[in-house]
């Protein structure tokens, strides 16, 4: 078995995947993250439970007066941006129908809305196998050698080049909850890794 294999399947026994996280609305999930970027789960989830109390869907938001709109996502941080971007999108899909894209090109031709934003919804929404690249899973795959990137694009061609197709849904949690728990940005937790003895970094930190 590979390193990327090892990996992924030593982390599937040690992480606990929310399977259910699946298959969800998928105007819920665009949205909810395009309010994830640049802060907490706890403010995203508090800033979605708040809009989608008063907005279900995306006609109703395409029509929403704007200040309602920042005024429920507040807690997110970057309102106003963010806000604005919920209406444009919302708008958007209402002359498709009112129709989330099921492809990436799709998804990357509404207004604002990235690769890794595109993935999160074919993953999430529709169980589309794809591998959406968040800080984490730029950085720890960098970090234990797996890939030797500059940046999220080319994390992504290069992790679907190594990753086995039938693991990209789970790619994404595994490395996030990894990344939160153990794999941390400042003073990793090297002494508690499953994939100590797999990882390539140089300041590995095992006292």
């Amino acid at each position: 078995m590979d390193k990327v294999l090892r990996i992924i399947s030593i982390l599937e026994k040690e992480i606990e995947i929310d399977w259910f996280l699946k298959n969800q609305d998928p105007f819920k999930v665009l949205i909810k993250t395009l309010l994830s970027q640049r802060t907490r789960d706890e403010n995203t989830d508090r800033a979605s439970r708040r809009l989608f109390s008063k907005f279900k869907n995306a006609r109703q938001l395409a029509k929403a007066n704007l200040n309602d709109i920042e005024r429920l996502i507040k807690p997110s941080g970057f309102y106003r941006v963010k806000a604005r971007r919920i209406k444009e999108i919302s708008r958007a899909l209402v002359k498709n129908n009112g129709k989330v894209p099921k492809d990436i090109d799709g998804l990357l031709n509404l207004p604002g809305i990235g690769r890794k934003t595109a993935n999160c919804v074919l993953v999430y929404a529709y169980g589309e196998p794809s591998i959406p690249i968040d800080t984490h899973c730029h950085r720890i795959p960098n970090r234990i050698g797996l890939v030797k990137t500059k940046n999220p694009e080319q994390t992504e061609s290069e992790l679907m080049r190594i990753v086995p197709k039938d693991k990209w849904i789970e790619f994404n949690e595994l490395f996030v909850k990894f990344g939160q728990r153990i794999c941390k940005p400042v003073k990793p937790l090297c002494y508690e890794c499953p994939i100590e003895r797999l990882c390539e970094y140089e300041n590995k930190s095992l006292k």
